[in-house]
């Protein structure tokens, strides 16, 4: 394993010094979410560029250069990223490219580069937080070309959370990242801020007020953030660092104990809140995009999407600040042709392709340009996204956050089972950092 790591890094500088030389430009380990499984199937699907064509670009004499590009995509974008390989080849006359695109989700990305770097695609969709094993294993490069283009079209949060020691390794194509859903015939817009007015609220019997997944690692953390509590550090880069066993942890401890116990809260398991939010039986659930087609159809107008509310902790309101990590493009390492992919992987995520993704799929688009888009922002769910993106906090991008997810299910898991109380609430704290500061290699 150590040799093929270190021979893995020697080719990602091989391939480092021929991209420079030639072309003057130089890249979640998963997550608590269920949301970014995309079915992958077995399908390939390959077009070529008209062979006729070998006439130099109009501009200057060079000759044209012949690529292979193979791209990974989600099912449901095959059909849009073969629009977008025409458009590209039509903007791109100094290239003429063979093509390879094959159905592979974002699920099964990762593990499929890692079993065989020779045979991935030079551009496919990853979690941003899978970016540092794939850098610490030398499987992707650097985003270099157009830099300042691409700096301009993302927001700090993005683009800090597809990098790694201040390199941009991905293009962030669309946030993952949960929000809450209300009933407006349960709910109104005064009441939808706060958690406090939200359980304060009689909604008669058989309906409960509020539902989130505390037993699940990504979504407990946003009461720890409120508390503000910190993990891996104020910037969430220190491997060594986790403050939730400190005075601010054990109050959002105690805060989940109350919430939990509250009779008017649901916990959120094997679906459970899903189907009583369609049933009128539950005011407000914290879920994401992926169930807003099944929350429109049972509820109609009545269906509202805002940020996550506020909580009153340590004697004052905080925000409920959830991870957010995004889906983004990446090119691999020991690619062919690094100039080229990093251009293709800019072009299917530009502002006007994302806007293209956004009204075929529903795909929530990262740049600043389209968030005041009309369509953009008459969308219930992506506007809700959109606005607790300003909230969250990037899902720290070290490999250390390979500990933290079973460590804070486990902890999740006692509070909802009743293990947990106030008299022993700092000793499963205590137990909670150690696990999430635990060595990797240990």
């Amino acid at each position: 394993m150590k040799m093929k790591k270190a021979l893995a890094l020697a080719m990602v500088a091989t391939m480092a010094t021929v991209a420079f030389a030639g072309c003057g430009d130089n890249s979640n380990a998963g997550s608590g979410s269920n949301n970014t499984t995309d079915n992958t199937v077995s399908q390939t699907t390959e077009t070529k560029t008209d062979a006729k064509k070998t006439e130099a670009p109009a501009e200057g004499n060079a000759e044209v250069e012949e690529v292979s590009l193979k791209v990974w995509a989600p099912e449901e974008d095959i059909e849009i990223t073969q629009g977008m390989m025409e458009t590209f080849e039509a903007a791109h006359p100094e290239y003429k490219i063979t093509w390879d695109l094959t159905v592979v989700g974002i699920d099964e990305s990762v593990d499929q580069i890692e079993t065989d770097a020779d045979t991935a695609a030079d551009i496919f969709l990853a979690p941003s937080g899978s970016i540092p094993q794939l850098v610490e294993e030398g499987l992707i490069m650097p985003i270099t070309v157009n830099a300042s283009e691409i700096n301009s079209l993302y927001g700090e949060g993005a683009l800090s959370a597809c990098s790694k020691d201040g390199e941009l390794y991905g293009l962030p194509m669309s946030p993952n990242c949960f929000f809450m859903y209300y009933n407006k015939a349960l709910l109104n817009e005064d009441e939808i801020g706060s958690l406090e007015k939200i359980m304060a609220k009689d909604l008669g019997d058989g309906v409960a007020n509020f539902s989130c997944t505390i037993a699940n690692s990504w979504y407990i953390e946003s009461f720890f953030y409120a508390a503000g509590a910190t993990l891996f550090g104020p910037n969430g880069d220190d491997a060594t660092s986790c403050t939730w066993n400190g005075e601010k942890g054990v109050a959002a401890v105690e805060y989940l104990l109350d919430l939990t116990s509250n009779p008017k809260y649901v916990e959120d398991k094997d679906g459970i809140a899903g189907s009583m939010f369609k049933e009128g039986t539950l005011a407000a659930v914290c879920t994401g995009t992926w169930s807003q087609e099944g929350f429109e159809e049972a509820l109609g107008e009545d269906l509202g999407a805002v940020a996550l509310p506020t909580i009153n902790i340590n004697g004052s309101d905080a925000r409920l600040s959830n991870f957010a990590d995004y889906k983004c493009y990446v090119v691999k390492s020991n690619t062919a042709a690094p100039r080229a992919a990093q251009l293709f992987a800019e072009w299917i995520d530009n502002a006007d392709n994302q806007l293209i993704r956004f009204q075929k799929n529903h795909t929530t688009p990262t740049a600043l340009s389209l968030q005041d888009n009309a369509d953009v922002a008459a969308d219930v769910g992506t506007a809700a996204l959109l606005s607790q993106t300003q909230y969250a906090t990037p899902q720290p991008a070290i490999s250390q956050m390979g500990e933290y997810w079973g460590a804070a299910a486990t902890l999740g898991e006692a509070i909802i089972n009743g293990e947990v109380n106030s008299g022993n609430a700092q000793q499963y704290l205590d137990i909670t950092v150690t696990s999430i500061l635990s060595n990797l290699t240990e």
